[in-house]
Protein backbone atom coordinates (compact mmCIF):
# COMPACT_ATOMS: atom_id res chain seq x y z
CA UNK A 1 0.00 0.00 0.00
CA UNK A 2 1.30 3.43 -0.60
CA UNK A 3 1.26 5.85 2.30
CA UNK A 4 -0.46 9.11 1.20
CA UNK A 5 1.59 10.93 4.24
CA UNK A 6 4.68 10.42 2.85
CA UNK A 7 6.69 13.00 1.68
CA UNK A 8 9.38 12.28 -1.34
CA UNK A 9 12.63 14.12 -0.47
CA UNK A 10 13.94 16.41 -3.38
CA UNK A 11 16.66 15.80 -5.75
CA UNK A 12 19.32 16.97 -4.95
CA UNK A 13 20.75 20.02 -7.04
CA UNK A 14 23.98 21.93 -6.63
CA UNK A 15 23.95 23.71 -9.99
CA UNK A 16 22.60 26.91 -9.25
CA UNK A 17 23.58 27.96 -6.12
CA UNK A 18 23.83 31.64 -5.99
CA UNK A 19 25.83 32.63 -2.86
CA UNK A 20 27.89 30.05 -1.16
CA UNK A 21 27.04 31.06 2.97
CA UNK A 22 29.83 32.02 5.22
CA UNK A 23 32.71 32.58 2.54
CA UNK A 24 32.80 36.21 3.05
CA UNK A 25 33.88 35.97 6.68
CA UNK A 26 36.05 32.97 5.87
CA UNK A 27 37.77 35.32 3.40
CA UNK A 28 38.13 38.07 6.19
CA UNK A 29 39.73 35.58 8.55
CA UNK A 30 42.44 34.38 6.35
CA UNK A 31 43.37 38.42 5.27
CA UNK A 32 43.11 38.56 9.13
CA UNK A 33 45.81 35.51 9.52
CA UNK A 34 48.29 37.11 6.46
CA UNK A 35 47.97 41.11 8.33
CA UNK A 36 49.08 39.60 11.81
CA UNK A 37 51.41 37.62 10.23
CA UNK A 38 53.43 40.69 8.27
CA UNK A 39 52.49 42.57 11.29
CA UNK A 40 54.65 40.68 13.38
CA UNK A 41 57.77 40.36 10.85
CA UNK A 42 57.52 43.85 10.44
CA UNK A 43 57.94 44.86 14.25
CA UNK A 44 60.52 41.63 14.85
CA UNK A 45 62.77 43.49 12.44
CA UNK A 46 62.08 46.79 13.58
CA UNK A 47 63.70 45.47 16.99
CA UNK A 48 59.81 46.07 18.86
CA UNK A 49 58.16 43.53 21.06
CA UNK A 50 56.69 40.90 18.93
CA UNK A 51 54.70 37.48 18.98
CA UNK A 52 56.44 35.89 16.22
CA UNK A 53 57.43 33.03 18.08
CA UNK A 54 53.81 31.45 18.22
CA UNK A 55 52.20 29.83 15.40
CA UNK A 56 49.28 31.98 14.78
CA UNK A 57 50.71 34.49 13.90
CA UNK A 58 52.43 32.28 11.25
CA UNK A 59 49.84 31.72 9.17
CA UNK A 60 50.48 34.36 6.61
CA UNK A 61 51.34 31.76 3.81
CA UNK A 62 48.66 29.40 4.70
CA UNK A 63 45.84 32.17 4.37
CA UNK A 64 47.46 32.56 0.91
CA UNK A 65 46.92 28.96 0.13
CA UNK A 66 43.61 28.73 1.38
CA UNK A 67 42.67 31.95 -1.07
CA UNK A 68 43.94 29.69 -3.76
CA UNK A 69 41.80 27.01 -2.97
CA UNK A 70 38.80 29.04 -2.65
CA UNK A 71 39.38 30.79 -6.16
CA UNK A 72 39.71 27.57 -7.90
CA UNK A 73 36.57 26.55 -6.42
CA UNK A 74 34.50 29.46 -6.80
CA UNK A 75 35.98 30.11 -10.58
CA UNK A 76 35.28 26.75 -11.67
CA UNK A 77 32.21 26.25 -10.22
CA UNK A 78 31.13 29.62 -11.46
CA UNK A 79 32.22 28.32 -15.33
CA UNK A 80 30.84 25.16 -14.78
CA UNK A 81 26.94 27.22 -14.04
CA UNK A 82 27.95 29.25 -16.81
CA UNK A 83 28.14 26.42 -19.36
CA UNK A 84 25.47 24.43 -17.89
CA UNK A 85 22.78 27.49 -17.96
CA UNK A 86 24.19 28.80 -21.57
CA UNK A 87 26.10 26.09 -23.19
CA UNK A 88 28.99 27.97 -23.30
CA UNK A 89 31.57 29.70 -21.54
CA UNK A 90 32.13 33.23 -22.55
CA UNK A 91 36.19 33.66 -22.38
CA UNK A 92 35.68 37.46 -23.43
CA UNK A 93 33.49 38.16 -20.53
CA UNK A 94 35.69 35.46 -17.83
CA UNK A 95 38.30 38.03 -18.58
CA UNK A 96 36.31 41.47 -18.36
CA UNK A 97 34.87 40.31 -14.99
CA UNK A 98 37.98 39.43 -13.57
CA UNK A 99 40.15 42.34 -14.89
CA UNK A 100 37.21 45.08 -13.58
CA UNK A 101 37.70 42.92 -10.06
CA UNK A 102 41.21 42.65 -9.84
CA UNK A 103 42.94 44.59 -12.04
CA UNK A 104 42.02 48.85 -10.71
CA UNK A 105 43.23 48.61 -7.41
CA UNK A 106 46.69 45.93 -8.23
CA UNK A 107 47.67 48.98 -10.63
CA UNK A 108 46.62 51.37 -8.27
CA UNK A 109 49.24 49.37 -5.57
CA UNK A 110 51.66 48.93 -7.93
CA UNK A 111 51.86 52.95 -9.01
CA UNK A 112 51.73 53.85 -5.22
CA UNK A 113 54.69 51.77 -4.45
CA UNK A 114 56.63 52.21 -7.47
CA UNK A 115 56.01 55.73 -8.67
CA UNK A 116 54.06 57.42 -5.69
CA UNK A 117 55.48 56.54 -2.38
CA UNK A 118 59.40 56.91 -3.57
CA UNK A 119 59.09 60.44 -4.35
CA UNK A 120 57.23 61.24 -0.91
CA UNK A 121 59.22 59.36 0.89
CA UNK A 122 62.19 61.42 -0.50
CA UNK A 123 60.48 64.45 -0.32
CA UNK A 124 59.57 63.77 3.24
CA UNK A 125 63.59 62.60 4.20
CA UNK A 126 61.98 59.33 5.44
CA UNK A 127 64.55 56.65 6.19
CA UNK A 128 63.38 53.79 3.66
CA UNK A 129 65.26 53.04 0.34
CA UNK A 130 62.67 50.91 -1.91
CA UNK A 131 64.59 48.08 -3.21
CA UNK A 132 63.91 48.75 -6.31
CA UNK A 133 62.98 51.67 -9.09
CA UNK A 134 60.35 51.70 -11.54
CA UNK A 135 62.28 51.20 -14.57
CA UNK A 136 63.83 47.68 -12.90
CA UNK A 137 60.62 46.57 -11.99
CA UNK A 138 57.33 47.99 -13.70
CA UNK A 139 57.75 44.91 -16.53
CA UNK A 140 57.60 42.27 -13.28
CA UNK A 141 54.49 43.86 -12.31
CA UNK A 142 52.67 44.61 -15.67
CA UNK A 143 53.34 40.71 -16.96
CA UNK A 144 51.69 39.55 -13.64
CA UNK A 145 55.23 37.67 -12.37
CA UNK A 146 55.43 40.06 -8.87
CA UNK A 147 56.81 37.53 -7.09
CA UNK A 148 60.23 37.80 -9.04
CA UNK A 149 60.17 41.37 -7.95
CA UNK A 150 60.98 39.94 -4.22
CA UNK A 151 63.40 37.23 -5.46
CA UNK A 152 65.66 39.64 -7.26
CA UNK A 153 64.99 43.07 -4.74
CA UNK A 154 64.44 41.90 -1.89
CA UNK A 155 61.28 42.53 0.95
CA UNK A 156 59.43 45.57 -0.10
CA UNK A 157 56.01 47.24 0.59
CA UNK A 158 54.62 45.35 -2.60
CA UNK A 159 55.30 41.80 -1.17
CA UNK A 160 51.56 41.15 -1.50
CA UNK A 161 51.01 41.53 -4.63
CA UNK A 162 53.03 37.73 -5.46
CA UNK A 163 49.53 36.18 -4.98
CA UNK A 164 47.12 38.18 -7.37
CA UNK A 165 50.40 37.59 -9.99
CA UNK A 166 49.61 33.23 -9.12
CA UNK A 167 45.98 33.94 -9.52
CA UNK A 168 46.08 36.15 -13.06
CA UNK A 169 47.88 33.66 -14.35
CA UNK A 170 45.93 30.96 -13.70
CA UNK A 171 42.78 32.80 -14.61
CA UNK A 172 44.21 33.51 -17.82
CA UNK A 173 44.78 29.63 -18.89
CA UNK A 174 42.02 28.20 -16.90
CA UNK A 175 38.66 29.36 -18.71
CA UNK A 176 39.52 28.23 -21.94
CA UNK A 177 41.08 25.08 -21.10
CA UNK A 178 37.20 24.38 -19.17
CA UNK A 179 35.52 25.68 -22.12
CA UNK A 180 37.41 22.88 -24.59
CA UNK A 181 38.05 20.69 -22.21
CA UNK A 182 34.84 20.66 -20.32
CA UNK A 183 33.80 17.11 -21.07
CA UNK A 184 37.15 15.98 -20.06
CA UNK A 185 37.38 18.16 -16.78
CA UNK A 186 38.24 15.60 -14.06
CA UNK A 187 40.82 13.93 -15.72
CA UNK A 188 41.82 17.17 -16.74
CA UNK A 189 42.10 18.14 -13.36
CA UNK A 190 43.43 15.00 -12.03
CA UNK A 191 46.09 15.10 -14.93
CA UNK A 192 47.48 19.01 -14.06
CA UNK A 193 47.79 17.92 -10.19
CA UNK A 194 49.96 15.26 -11.08
CA UNK A 195 51.72 16.99 -13.29
CA UNK A 196 52.52 20.10 -10.96
CA UNK A 197 53.54 17.77 -8.32
CA UNK A 198 55.85 16.12 -10.35
CA UNK A 199 57.56 19.30 -10.96
CA UNK A 200 57.63 20.34 -7.62
CA UNK A 201 59.26 17.12 -6.32
CA UNK A 202 61.50 17.81 -9.42
CA UNK A 203 62.72 20.91 -7.99
CA UNK A 204 62.29 20.79 -4.75
CA UNK A 205 66.08 19.81 -4.29
CA UNK A 206 67.34 22.94 -5.86
CA UNK A 207 66.94 25.13 -2.92
CA UNK A 208 64.75 28.48 -2.18
CA UNK A 209 67.11 30.37 -4.05
CA UNK A 210 67.22 28.73 -7.02
CA UNK A 211 65.21 30.73 -9.60
CA UNK A 212 63.72 27.94 -11.24
CA UNK A 213 62.33 26.26 -7.78
CA UNK A 214 61.28 29.95 -6.80
CA UNK A 215 59.17 30.07 -9.64
CA UNK A 216 57.31 26.97 -9.42
CA UNK A 217 56.75 28.11 -6.12
CA UNK A 218 55.82 31.74 -5.87
CA UNK A 219 54.32 32.21 -9.65
CA UNK A 220 52.94 28.99 -10.64
CA UNK A 221 52.04 27.36 -7.29
CA UNK A 222 48.30 25.88 -9.01
CA UNK A 223 48.18 22.78 -7.14
CA UNK A 224 46.02 24.60 -4.67
CA UNK A 225 43.59 25.93 -7.32
CA UNK A 226 43.28 22.33 -8.68
CA UNK A 227 42.51 21.28 -5.00
CA UNK A 228 39.81 23.93 -5.32
CA UNK A 229 38.68 22.73 -8.61
CA UNK A 230 38.21 19.07 -7.83
CA UNK A 231 35.87 20.44 -4.88
CA UNK A 232 33.38 22.48 -7.47
CA UNK A 233 33.65 19.40 -10.36
CA UNK A 234 32.42 16.66 -6.88
CA UNK A 235 29.86 19.72 -6.26
CA UNK A 236 28.12 20.23 -9.86
CA UNK A 237 28.07 16.51 -10.27
CA UNK A 238 26.67 14.89 -6.86
CA UNK A 239 23.32 14.11 -6.24
CA UNK A 240 24.04 13.39 -2.75
CA UNK A 241 23.22 15.96 -0.02
CA UNK A 242 26.46 17.32 1.53
CA UNK A 243 25.09 17.38 4.99
CA UNK A 244 24.55 13.29 4.59
CA UNK A 245 27.89 12.71 3.68
CA UNK A 246 29.66 10.28 6.32
CA UNK A 247 32.47 12.57 5.67
CA UNK A 248 30.85 15.45 7.29
CA UNK A 249 29.01 13.81 9.92
CA UNK A 250 29.95 15.06 13.73
CA UNK A 251 32.36 12.62 14.44
CA UNK A 252 34.37 13.03 11.13
CA UNK A 253 33.78 17.10 11.62
CA UNK A 254 35.12 16.86 15.19
CA UNK A 255 38.47 15.27 13.71
CA UNK A 256 38.99 17.24 10.71
CA UNK A 257 37.87 20.79 11.97
CA UNK A 258 40.21 19.80 15.02
CA UNK A 259 43.25 18.89 12.37
CA UNK A 260 42.90 22.15 11.02
CA UNK A 261 42.26 24.86 13.72
CA UNK A 262 45.28 22.64 15.75
CA UNK A 263 47.25 23.41 12.89
CA UNK A 264 46.34 27.27 12.44
CA UNK A 265 47.05 28.14 16.01
CA UNK A 266 49.99 25.47 17.00
CA UNK A 267 51.55 23.66 13.90
CA UNK A 268 54.98 25.96 14.64
CA UNK A 269 55.31 25.00 17.66
CA UNK A 270 54.23 21.22 17.82
CA UNK A 271 57.40 18.76 17.77
CA UNK A 272 55.98 15.82 16.92
CA UNK A 273 56.88 13.19 14.41
CA UNK A 274 54.09 11.73 13.32
CA UNK A 275 52.69 15.65 13.07
CA UNK A 276 55.81 16.62 11.09
CA UNK A 277 55.61 13.94 8.87
CA UNK A 278 51.50 14.84 7.49
CA UNK A 279 52.12 18.25 7.88
CA UNK A 280 56.11 18.84 6.99
CA UNK A 281 56.40 16.43 4.48
CA UNK A 282 58.04 18.53 1.73
CA UNK A 283 55.43 18.59 -1.49
CA UNK A 284 52.77 16.61 -0.03
CA UNK A 285 52.12 18.65 3.24
CA UNK A 286 50.46 21.47 1.16
CA UNK A 287 48.05 18.89 -0.41
CA UNK A 288 47.44 17.91 3.50
CA UNK A 289 46.12 21.57 4.42
CA UNK A 290 44.42 22.39 0.82
CA UNK A 291 42.48 19.15 1.18
CA UNK A 292 41.29 20.67 5.11
CA UNK A 293 40.72 24.28 3.63
CA UNK A 294 38.38 22.52 0.70
CA UNK A 295 36.69 20.79 3.62
CA UNK A 296 35.99 23.86 5.57
CA UNK A 297 34.57 25.86 2.44
CA UNK A 298 32.16 23.22 1.36
CA UNK A 299 31.56 22.53 5.35
CA UNK A 300 30.65 26.15 6.35
CA UNK A 301 28.72 27.20 2.97
CA UNK A 302 26.86 24.23 2.22
CA UNK A 303 26.57 21.44 5.32
CA UNK A 304 23.55 22.54 7.51
CA UNK A 305 24.87 20.47 10.43
CA UNK A 306 28.33 21.94 10.14
CA UNK A 307 29.56 22.16 13.95
CA UNK A 308 29.54 26.00 13.36
CA UNK A 309 27.82 28.83 11.26
CA UNK A 310 29.02 32.02 9.61
CA UNK A 311 26.06 34.21 8.85
CA UNK A 312 27.48 37.66 10.65
CA UNK A 313 26.58 40.33 8.44
CA UNK A 314 29.45 42.56 9.62
CA UNK A 315 31.77 39.37 9.24
CA UNK A 316 30.02 39.16 5.72
CA UNK A 317 31.09 42.76 4.85
CA UNK A 318 34.79 42.43 5.81
CA UNK A 319 34.89 39.66 4.14
CA UNK A 320 33.51 42.03 0.72
CA UNK A 321 36.10 44.75 2.14
CA UNK A 322 39.36 41.72 2.24
CA UNK A 323 40.98 42.24 -0.94
CA UNK A 324 41.53 45.76 0.39
CA UNK A 325 42.83 44.61 3.74
CA UNK A 326 45.06 42.04 1.84
CA UNK A 327 46.15 44.83 -0.49
CA UNK A 328 46.94 47.96 1.48
CA UNK A 329 48.12 46.05 5.14
CA UNK A 330 51.36 45.98 4.61
CA UNK A 331 51.89 49.76 3.94
CA UNK A 332 49.55 50.98 6.68
CA UNK A 333 51.87 48.36 9.20
CA UNK A 334 54.70 50.21 7.94
CA UNK A 335 53.52 53.69 8.29
CA UNK A 336 52.19 52.82 12.34
CA UNK A 337 55.85 51.50 12.77
CA UNK A 338 57.31 54.63 11.25
CA UNK A 339 55.27 56.81 13.06
CA UNK A 340 54.99 55.10 16.37
CA UNK A 341 58.44 53.16 16.52
CA UNK A 342 59.72 54.87 19.42
CA UNK A 343 57.00 55.59 21.77
CA UNK A 344 56.11 51.57 21.00
CA UNK A 345 59.53 50.61 21.89
CA UNK A 346 59.56 52.58 25.27
CA UNK A 347 56.37 51.02 25.98
CA UNK A 348 55.48 47.72 28.06
CA UNK A 349 54.96 45.10 25.01
CA UNK A 350 51.58 43.49 25.87
CA UNK A 351 50.64 47.48 26.00
CA UNK A 352 52.63 48.57 22.88
CA UNK A 353 50.77 45.14 21.24
CA UNK A 354 47.11 46.41 22.07
CA UNK A 355 47.81 50.02 21.08
CA UNK A 356 49.69 48.10 17.67
CA UNK A 357 46.75 46.07 16.62
CA UNK A 358 44.18 48.88 17.66
CA UNK A 359 45.34 50.71 15.12
CA UNK A 360 46.60 48.42 12.49
CA UNK A 361 43.09 47.10 12.90
CA UNK A 362 40.96 50.12 12.76
CA UNK A 363 43.46 51.35 9.81
CA UNK A 364 43.00 48.17 7.84
CA UNK A 365 39.50 47.97 7.90
CA UNK A 366 39.18 52.05 7.42
CA UNK A 367 41.13 52.34 4.78
CA UNK A 368 39.83 49.13 2.92
CA UNK A 369 36.19 50.13 3.26
CA UNK A 370 37.15 53.99 1.78
CA UNK A 371 38.87 51.69 -0.90
CA UNK A 372 35.79 49.51 -1.65
CA UNK A 373 33.11 52.67 -1.65
CA UNK A 374 34.84 55.08 -3.75
CA UNK A 375 37.62 53.75 -5.87
CA UNK A 376 36.40 49.52 -6.55
CA UNK A 377 32.75 50.07 -6.43
CA UNK A 378 32.63 51.62 -9.57
CA UNK A 379 34.68 48.92 -11.45
CA UNK A 380 32.53 46.77 -9.78
CA UNK A 381 29.17 48.17 -11.17
CA UNK A 382 30.66 47.69 -14.18
CA UNK A 383 31.02 44.34 -13.74
CA UNK A 384 27.85 43.87 -13.13
CA UNK A 385 26.27 44.94 -16.21
CA UNK A 386 28.05 42.10 -17.59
Amino acid sequence: MTNEHAVSTPAINYKSIKFFEGLNALRFFAAFLVVIHHAETIRRKNGLFNFESFSLFQNGGNAVNFFFVLSGFLITYLLLKENDQTKDISIRNFYLKRVLRIWPLYFLLVALGTLILPVVFKWLNIDYVFPYTFGESWYYFVFFVPALVTYYFGTHLLQPLWSIGVEEVFYLIWAPLLKFLKRHLLALLLILLAVKLSINFWVYPLGDKNLLHYMVSNCFTFEDMIIGGLGAWFLFHTKKDISRLYIYRKPFQIILYGLLFTFILFDKNIAWTPWNIVFHTPVFNKMVYDCLFLYLIVGVSLNRNNLFKIKSKRLSYLGEISYGIYMYHVMIIFGIVLLLKSRLAEMNGWLASLIFFTILTAGVIIVSACSKKWFEDYFLKLKKRL
